[in-house]
């Protein structure tokens, strides 16, 4: 948290809101915390390189250009908050929508701004770090997998055990430095090439 806090001045901000007061008054408090403030009163097609939070304003429903801004997988879009001039359950459906890390309501204060960036940032570290975490976790069972399908191809064509098949898997990863991944992902590859050899001789007979 108190690297969150240090590096909040640091921070790339992009504001999404027609220009009005309140517009005005978020790029003045955003000025005085010492961020890099870009303020777009239209709709972009694309988020502008290099953004870390987006302060958007968020209705009753999402327009679809705002929707396809943040569109990408949670672990690849900045943090969002959302800017809300009223609560109903079509308003607060839209916030769930769009994902966002922090609401702050209008008009805005001089105050709550930095405590909602700091609080927002946070939320979106532990989302991305949770991301990287799924997909590690993804990755892992993906390899047991492809490990254990190589195991099986041994055994079947060597009559040998389960704990055997992976020695020779790992031998053979060490003496060409190579990752057990690998020698399994040659295995399995050099078992479906030699069963469609198999299958073509086969047919070519009949």
């Amino acid at each position: 948290m108190p690297d969150i806090i240090s590096n909040l001045r640091s921070l790339n901000v992009l504001v999404l809101h027609p220009r009005d007061s309140d517009a005005d008054d978020l790029i003045q408090q955003l000025n005085r915390i010492g961020c890099n403030v870009e303020a777009l009163w239209l709709l972009p097609e694309n988020l502008p390189p290099m953004v870390d939070i987006v302060f958007v304003e968020v209705k009753e429903s999402i327009p679809p250009a705002l929707a396809k801004l943040f569109s990408h997988r949670p672990d690849q879009r900045p943090t969002l908050i959302g800017l809300i001039g009223y609560e109903n359950p079509s308003v607060l459906g839209c916030i769930l929508e769009l994902g966002v890390q922090a609401v702050i309501s209008k008009p805005l204060r001089a105050f709550g701004v930095l405590s909602s960036m700091m609080m927002a940032r946070h939320a979106w570290q532990e989302r991305i770090e949770a991301a990287q975490n799924e997909e590690k976790l993804r990755q892992k069972l993906e390899h047991v997998h492809i490990i254990t399908e190589a195991k099986f191809i041994l055994m079947r064509h060597h009559g040998i055990n389960e704990k055997d098949a992976y020695r020779v898997i790992r031998s053979h990863a060490m003496s060409r430095r190579s990752s057990t991944i690998e020698i399994a992902n040659a295995i399995i590859n050099a078992d479906g090439l030699l069963s469609k050899l198999v299958v073509e001789k086969k047919d070519g007979r009949e």
